[in-house]
C-alpha cells in the first residue's frame, strides 16, 4: 500500500473514531485511485458513508439489551472459532470480526446475493472448499477461515486487501492493481471489520 492510501485509510479511521460523526466522501480519479475524505475539497467528491450511518455501523458495544444479546451471540461461538483459527493460523479476533459483519452471528443468514451462514460464503466460495452444507456452522467457518487464510498469503498477509478480497474477490482486488477495489460496498465493509477486529483484539 502506497502512502497516500495509507494516509487515506487513516483519515478513515481517524473519522470513524471521532465523537462528533462526520460525512465520508470519496472521488474517484481517472487512474482508478479512490481518495476518502471527511472534508471535500471540490464538487467532483459524493457522499460515500454519511455520519447516520456511520454512528451506527461504528457505535461501541454497550451494554444494551442489542449489545448483550450480541456479545452472547458471539460468546456461543468463542470455542469453535478458537479451534478453527489454530487450524489454519488465524487470530480469533479477526475471525469474530468477520462473521460480526457478515451476519451478526446468524448461522442461516442469506444475503440478496445468495452468500450463506456464519461467513456469508457464495456456493462456488463453499464448493471450493469443500463446504458441503453452508448452514453448518462449523463447516461454514472452516470454508470461511480457509478462504482467509489464503487471501491473506495471496496479498502478503495485507489485512486490509485479505478483507477487501473476501468481499469484492480476490480478481477485484488485483486488476485495481492490488488495491481496495473502489466500490461503495467495499469501502465501508473493509472499516467495519477493521473496526471490529481492533476491538476484539482487546478480549482476547
Amino acid at each position: 500500500m502506497t502512502r497516500k492510501h495509507m494516509g487515506i485509510w487513516l483519515l478513515l479511521g481517524c473519522s470513524l473514531c471521532r465523537p462528533g460523526w462526520a460525512e465520508i466522501y470519496s472521488y474517484t480519479a481517472d487512474d482508478g485511485t479512490v481518495s476518502l475524505s471527511n472534508v471535500p475539497t471540490d464538487d467532483r467528491y459524493t457522499v460515500l458513508i454519511s455520519a447516520t450511518k456511520l454512528a451506527v455501523t461504528t457505535a461501541p458495544l454497550t451494554k444494551s439489551r442489542k449489545g448483550i444479546a450480541g456479545m452472547a451471540a458471539k460468546a456461543g461461538y468463542d470455542q469453535v472459532v478458537n479451534e478453527v483459527s489454530r487450524t489454519y493460523g488465524l487470530e480469533s479476533a479477526l475471525l469474530h470480526a468477520v462473521i460480526s459483519v457478515e451476519s451478526r452471528y446468524n448461522p442461516k443468514a442469506v444475503s440478496k446475493k445468495g452468500a450463506t451462514g456464519l461467513m456469508q460464503l457464495m456456493p462456488q466460495t463453499a464448493k471450493r472448499y469443500g463446504v458441503a452444507d453452508a448452514f453448518d456452522p462449523r463447516q461454514n467457518l472452516d470454508g470461511g477461515a480457509h478462504y482467509l487464510r489464503d487471501l491473506l498469503r495471496l496479498f502478503d498477509n495485507n489485512v486490509s486487501l485479505a478483507l477487501a478480497a473476501y468481499n469484492a474477490g480476490e480478481h477485484a482486488v488485483m486488476k485495481h492493481g492490488n488495491r481496495i477495489p473502489p466500490y461503495s460496498e467495499t469501502l465501508s465493509y473493509v472499516p467495519k471489520v477493521l473496526d471490529f477486529y481492533q476491538r476484539y483484539q482487546t478480549d482476547f
